[in-house]
């Protein structure tokens, strides 16, 4: 069990959910302001999509991320900046021709996918280590594209977040670490109950956690009611915790929740447990970060 762990909160995400809760952020100001409530609450890292004003439905519009970006960096509020690049591998096969993408596709080539990364500088991205099903298509991240990814965040000297939803996820990291293409100590993120990926239960995280490098630091999180749960049994089993409407909408059942009051039901938790909460500034320092500015 950790003494002391940091909290992440994914602000947001790509998820059909702005119509299902009204504290969802979706223009580049809710999301800054999301991130910095987040932190005073006690996260001490904000992992962050952007979003389509129009429609809300999530996109990978680099103004967007800009925007989102200044706005936290102009702020007096310190907290780690983690952007995702996991837009631009969902793939809807044509009915008619699987060799086609339909309609909700959004693929684009790994050059693409790291451009505001290597623009902004973040001190962590997420690297998602993932094909697998979703509801409607696949989320499409092939070994090739990993690598090319890999190795441009790599040189931008910017750390990875080892996004990894099944077994299998963790095993294909490590041998990218092992090729050289991920720097080492790895940052792994372990994300369970997304369908059609491992359970959000403790034998699914255990089993993910054994397979890490001794060296690595990791965290886990579980949608939806998992989330308080995996949060407490990632702390009791080594690690640290994700929480935030990205992954949940409720702070009970019926009740919706903010990314803050997440963060400060997290924070609750992690104390009663007997771990301190991590600032951001132990936190970048525990996982050897620079902080852009």
């Amino acid at each position: 069990m950790r003494n002391e762990a940091f909290i992440t909160c994914a602000l947001t995400g790509a998820g059909d959910t702005t119509d299902k809760s009204p504290h969802v952020p979706v223009t580049p100001e809710q999301i800054a302001n999301s991130a910095i409530a987040a932190a005073k609450a006690g996260a001490a890292i904000a992992h962050i999509h952007v979003r389509d004003i129009a429609t809300g439905q999530g996109n990978r519009d680099r103004n967007n991320f800009r925007e989102v970006v200044a706005r936290i960096r102009e702020s007096d509020t310190d907290v780690i900046i983690n952007l995702t690049t996991g837009m631009g591998g969902d793939y809807v096969p044509d009915p008619d021709d699987p060799s086609r993408a339909a309609e909700g596709s959004d693929m684009a080539s790994p050059e693409d996918r790291v451009l505001h990364i290597e623009e902004l500088l973040p001190e962590i991205c997420s690297l998602d280590i993932a094909t697998m099903n979703f509801t409607h298509g696949a989320f499409m991240n092939v070994p090739s594209h990993l690598r090319i990814m890999a190795d441009r965040i790599k040189a931008a000297g910017v750390k990875p977040e080892l996004e990894c939803f099944d077994l299998g996820h963790v095993r294909l990291a490590n041998q990218l670490i092992k090729e050289g293409h991920l720097e080492e100590p790895p940052l792994f993120q372990l994300c369970l109950g997304v369908p059609w990926g491992a359970p959000a239960d403790p034998e699914s995280l255990l089993a993910m956690r054994n397979l890490l490098p001794e060296n690595a630091h990791w965290s886990a999180f579980g949608i939806s009611r998992m989330q308080i749960p995996i949060a407490a049994q990632s702390v009791i089993g080594g690690g640290n915790v994700r929480v935030g409407l990205e992954d949940n909408l409720y702070l009970d059942r019926g009740v919706l929740a903010t990314n803050e009051q997440l963060v400060e039901r997290a924070v609750g938790v992690v104390e009663r447990l007997g771990c301190r909460i991590m600032s951001p500034a132990e936190t970048r320092q525990h996982l050897g970060l620079t902080k852009q500015h």
